[in-house]
């Protein structure tokens, strides 16, 4: 009796032990386009949550930033930028238009918040200084002068870097881009041309 109860125990250790039968074509194909379905939708997730919440990926269909930012480049921003610190002059940030919240634009901080800007023969004066800003981004000799813009508290004042050709703070009726309008710093761009943007 006691050999039969060992029997039956190895028969069952040589079944458990016994691989796998192999799948059918079709077992295999499922779970292949499953796999491919998962990865397909996780990709997808993290594409928008980058895209909705951490960077801004774009085309720049104008000459308005040139020669720092050329027409139809493709620009990376990044979201996040000012979540631990503030918007600082020269950062070339991307924001909703002033005058239509559905428009997205880019250009370069210049003023900020609380500050005078003068624009004298093209150059620009902050808080009456007699310096000039430095202005070596800027696409050609630049001329006009501007009457005396006054930045709100939590706002900025931007121009774009080719100011020949850039519709901007000096320009629109409501010349300030409010904090909570910026969108995020532009990084760098990718295409056509690649580098990172300063």
């Amino acid at each position: 009796m006691v050999d039969k109860v060992e029997s039956s125990d190895n028969l069952r250790k040589a079944i458990q032990e016994e691989p796998n039968a192999p799948k059918s074509i079709g077992a295999t194909l499922l779970d292949d386009a499953i796999g491919w379905i998962k990865l397909i939708v996780f990709t997808v997730i993290i594409a928008i949550i980058l895209h909705q919440f951490i960077i801004i990926n774009a085309t720049v269909p104008t000459a308005s930033m040139e020669n720092t930012i050329m027409t139809n480049d493709r620009v990376v921003a990044f979201r996040l930028a000012y979540m631990f610190s503030e918007p600082a002059r020269y950062d070339i940030i991307f924001f909703r238009y002033p005058g239509d919240k559905t428009q997205i634009y880019v250009k370069r901080i210049i003023g900020l918040p609380g500050e005078t800007v003068n624009i004298i023969d093209g150059r620009v004066y902050i808080n009456d200084s007699n310096t000039p800003l430095n202005d070596d981004f800027v696409l050609g000799p630049v001329f006009g002068n501007y009457p005396t813009f006054h930045v709100p508290a939590d706002s900025f004042f931007v121009l774009g870097d080719n100011r020949n050709n850039s519709g901007d703070s000096r320009d629109w009726l409501d010349p300030y881009v409010p904090r909570g309008s910026i969108l995020g710093r532009a990084i760098f761009t990718w295409w056509n041309s690649f580098g990172f943007i300063s």
